[in-house]
């Protein structure tokens, strides 16, 4: 099994030598363990995992004696196990000022930042790693993504370029490191048990009283309209349960990292515009997973298509900044008449909209949209269309031509 890079690597080493706690969070199964050991190597650091009942046990019941075991420097594995460490960890901290004592891993975030709040606060990084992003998988180059034509010219000389096809194949496949690493070769039976045995566990911890047959049901209603606008009311029929249990199962898949949200583009200056978020999972190999596709070809002519396309864009794009240790500023546009832009970028005090369609030859019909945030008071910036384009081009001097392939 090759070791595929980590963008938040670097971070990870950086932050090591300014904080005496690093915590790494994230959904399972996206490598956060296998990361953290592969930069211990050669070190002193030891290692505990907490999925170890008789250590999950000492550490809740004895934390003083857990740590006099499990000595400084130490990865502790899904430490929301027992929230009982972290107040001797911020004793130890406060006693030895050591920066790098103590990396943490968990995959129930809410859970985890309460207990890390009130004990750790001031002591500890939080970090969040997703699964793989198309950069990871080829080597390519990490940087977040922005529309600059220097950034994204750096990005085209570092990655394949693969076809619409490829595309939906990536896209079908997923980017999960145990997928993409080749230990498990079929996405369908790691989806199945990834849901049987983990989630299903997580959202348990969590909440005790799910159903897992109504909870399957719901997560795949709620994968059924990615890159959608959020509607708790279709969502909760669709599964047959009631609106305010659908809302609080959202909460919990976007507590364990699964979903996330893009939030309309709000500014004074622009008025009727819409409130509701856009829901999309960071993972498009769980959605064709829940939603039936049965191949990659199949995927790229059904309808479901120009969703998935959108969804693996805006997660792609999103996970460039998350394993990166930044916080992305990503939101979309959407007014009362209904005129949309899929995604608007805010960084450095200006505005970049990206439209993300399905052809090979955007026309300058696509950008006319943009105009639309020329009221805003933040300034309207380089406008960019992702597409199935081959190569990297521009509709114009202020709006480029971004290849699916090269986010």
């Amino acid at each position: 099994m090759k070791y595929i890079s980590r963008n938040l690597e670097n971070v990870v080493n950086q932050v090591t030598k300014e904080y005496p706690v690093v915590l790494v969070t994230g959904p399972r199964q996206v490598g956060k363990t296998t990361m953290l050991q592969k930069l211990m190597e050669g070190t002193k650091r030891g290692y505990v995992t907490l999925d170890d009942l008789n250590e999950r046990h000492i550490a809740k019941t004895d934390p003083e004696l857990f740590l006099q075991l499990h000595k400084p420097p130490i990865l502790i594995d899904e430490v929301q196990y027992a929230p009982e460490l972290f107040t001797y960890i911020k004793i130890h901290v406060d006693k030895n000022h050591k920066p790098g004592d103590f990396w943490l891993t968990g995959s129930q975030v809410f859970k985890l930042m309460r207990g890390v709040q009130e004990s750790l606060a001031g002591r500890v990084a939080v970090l969040s790693l997703t699964s793989l992003t198309q950069a990871e998988i080829s080597d390519g180059n990490l940087e977040p993504f922005v529309v600059d034509m220097e950034a994204l010219s750096r990005r085209m000389n570092c990655r394949e370029q693969v076809d619409t096809r490829g595309i939906f194949e990536r896209i079908y496949r997923g980017s999960m490191p145990a997928i993409v690493s080749g230990v498990n070769s079929s996405s369908q039976i790691f989806y199945s048990s990834y849901l049987s045995t983990y989630l299903e566990r997580d959202v348990r911890e969590l909440s005790d009283a799910i159903d897992s047959l109504k909870f399957l049901h719901f997560i795949t209603a709620a994968a059924a309209r990615c890159g959608q606008m959020l509607n708790v009311a279709e969502i909760a029929r669709d599964a047959d349960i009631n609106q305010v249990q659908a809302k609080s199962w959202l909460g919990i898949l976007e507590t364990l990292g699964i979903i996330f949200y893009l939030h309309p583009y709000s500014n004074n200056m622009l008025k009727r515009l819409v409130k509701t978020p856009k829901l999309y999972f960071y993972d498009t190999g769980l959605v064709c997973y829940l939603t039936k596709w049965s191949s990659a070809e199949t995927l790229e002519s059904g309808a479901m298509n120009g969703a998935l396309l959108e969804n693996y864009v805006v997660a792609e794009i999103m996970k460039t900044y998350v394993n990166s240790g930044k916080e992305p500023y990503m939101y979309y546009y959407r007014d009362k008449d209904v005129k949309e832009i899929d995604i608007v970028l805010e960084h450095d005090g200006v505005l970049n909209p990206i439209e993300i369609k399905k052809t090979a030859n955007p026309g300058t019909e696509l950008v006319k949209v943009f105009g639309l945030l020329d009221k805003a008071s933040v300034p309207r910036s380089k406008g960019a269309v992702i597409c199935m384009k081959p190569a990297l081009s521009a509709i114009d001097r202020d709006n480029y031509i971004v290849p699916v392939w090269m986010i």
